[in-house]
């Protein structure tokens, strides 16, 4: 046992575990920073940019997908928008073959009486009183539309 610890107190002895310690340590920190460096294989570089290339190629079609359905639904609204307006006039069309209601609609719009019968027109005191300034262009006669539009010209030409 003396050999061994007087072995273990040699300079020799000492130097040489001196020397392993700091081997260990030199060889542990190079294995950091290997670790550390090899986090990013060229494995992994390549996968990354393999996915990048897939989401850029499929970003565009995924867009028109997209836009292409969002004009499907709205082209479906737009169809059952005219099969509604179809219906609407077929039933307006049926109505129309009805004699009674053809009567009664030229006698409300075209004011037509029948033979013998006396018609009267209502008029609204308080509408015979507006000015020819105050009726618009479609409810007075053509021929004061255009001299109004004379009138307007000669007058913006001083």
């Amino acid at each position: 046992m003396a050999v061994k610890d007087r072995d273990r107190f040699s300079t020799a002895t000492r130097l040489r575990l001196l020397g392993e310690q700091t081997a260990a340590r030199v060889y542990r920190s190079q294995t950091k920073r290997q670790a550390r460096r090899s986090r990013l294989t060229s494995r992994a570089a390549l996968l990354a940019l393999v996915l990048c290339t897939l989401i850029v190629a499929l970003a565009y079609p995924m867009r028109q997908y997209v836009s292409q359905r969002a004009e499907v639904a709205d082209l479906e609204r737009e169809k059952e928008e005219a099969s509604r307006r179809v219906e609407q006039l077929r039933d307006l069309k049926a109505r129309w073959q009805d004699d009674a209601y053809a009567e009664q609609q030229i006698r409300e719009r075209l004011h037509y009486v029948m033979p013998g019968e006396t018609g009267y027109i209502v008029i609204d005191p308080d509408a015979a009183r507006q000015t020819r300034a105050d009726l618009g262009a479609a409810d007075r006669p053509w021929y004061s539309n255009v001299w109004d539009g004379v009138d307007k010209s000669d007058a913006s030409d001083r």
